[in-house]
């Protein structure tokens, strides 16, 4: 029988080897950083029938990253990337406003149901572009989605005419900035959303499907699965998911504003999956490694303020915290910091020698 005292080291070294082991960990870092500065940062308290809660607050405004993130999650398992996201959040909350500004009664469900259709399709009209133009037209994705990035922008400008547009409707505050059973709305949106990823990418073959995309897209065609297909669906999947964020962040501040709705929230989404596990080079990928990243990115931004880092030194200081998670995860890092014995564990050993004074041996063919 194993005694405990040989069993528990190998229990340590595979629980740290573990994939979400170091996010997991810094999350749990940057919750505790913030205790001292805020002696009841995880008290939950119930007001008005709603919880509330530095806690709370956190998922609450990480919904549209977690959303975002999982959808760049899958295209970055295909070995692509999307950086018209952000612009997509801002022509989904530019066009669903728009519409239900233009409306006699804002709280008419019908027009805020067909507000959000509207802006939910040409979210998806995105995706489909990038997805036509990295897997038909074979553009670098980097240079396919920076195209909307940067029109898409100037078109929800042109939406707004370059103004913030406001609304009054009490149903459509719901989707961002509303409660249902004591809890965001949100929550359950993006819960909703996480389940369905999870449960297609996993309970099904379409996960494979996309990591054998992204491991070789070439092979992949070559044994039948139609790899093009697979990439305009996960674009179409991406653009979806930004729209979604994007009405959540117009719903909560009940505005569009076409120039800084979802500005920079494609950097996030990105540092995100890489927190969580996910290879820039495509394959394998983790949705749950993804969720645990954009509430460390979420965290860290609480965290700034409420420590009180300067406004003008916080990206600084994210970008450092950043650097060391990645570092973290690296397993190359952590053998060079244990030392000469994590470097023996992942460096070859060497082929001898040959003698200085051997002659090399000729084959004669017969």
């Amino acid at each position: 029988m194993s005694t405990p005292a040989v069993t528990t080291p190998s229990r340590w070294r595979a629980l740290t080897h573990h994939h979400l082991f170091w996010p997991v960990a810094v999350l749990i870092a940057l919750l505790l950083v913030n205790v001292p500065f805020t002696p009841d940062f995880f008290a939950i308290r119930m007001a008005d029938g709603h919880l509330y809660g530095s806690l709370i607050s956190i998922v609450l405004f990480g919904s549209p990253l977690i959303l975002v993130a999982v959808g760049m999650t899958l295209v970055i398992a295909t070995g692509g990337i999307d950086l018209s996201v952000g612009a997509v959040v801002a022509i989904t909350g530019a066009l669903t406003c728009s519409y239900i500004s233009d409306q006699a009664d804002q709280n008419a469900l019908a027009g805020v149901f067909l507000a959000m259709g509207i802006g939910l399709v040409a979210a998806v009209v995105c995706g489909l572009w990038n997805g036509f133009l990295v897997a038909r037209m074979g553009i670098q994705p980097i240079i396919a989605t920076l195209i909307i990035m940067v029109a898409g922008r100037g078109v929800a400008q042109l939406i707004t005419d370059g103004q913030i547009i406001t609304i009054n409707s009490e149903p459509y505050k719901l989707i961002g900035g509303g409660y249902w059973l004591t809890l965001p709305f949100s929550i359950f949106v993006v819960a909703a959303v996480v389940a369905v990823t999870v449960a297609l990418t996993r309970r099904t073959a379409l996960g494979l499907l996309v990591e054998s995309v992204g491991g070789n897209a070439e092979a992949s065609r070559l044994v039948g699965i139609r790899s093009r297909r697979i990439k305009i669906m996960v674009y179409m999947f991406c653009a979806l998911c930004a729209g979604i964020a994007g009405l959540m962040i117009s719903s909560n501040t009940s505005a569009a504003d076409g120039n800084n709705a979802g500005l920079w929230i494609e950097l996030d989404a990105i540092l995100a999956v890489v927190i969580g596990g996910t290879s820039l080079l495509g394959g394998r990928f983790s949705i749950g490694g993804t969720v645990i990243g954009a509430l460390v990115i979420q965290t860290l931004t609480t965290t700034i303020y409420t420590i009180g880092v300067p406004t003008q030194t916080n990206l600084v200081f994210k970008a450092a915290v950043v650097i060391v998670v990645c570092l973290l995860q690296s397993p190359k890092f952590r053998a060079k910091v244990l030392g000469a014995k994590g470097r023996a564990r992942t460096t070859a050993p060497a082929e001898p020698s040959a003698p200085a004074d051997a002659a090399p041996k000729m084959e004669v063919s017969r």
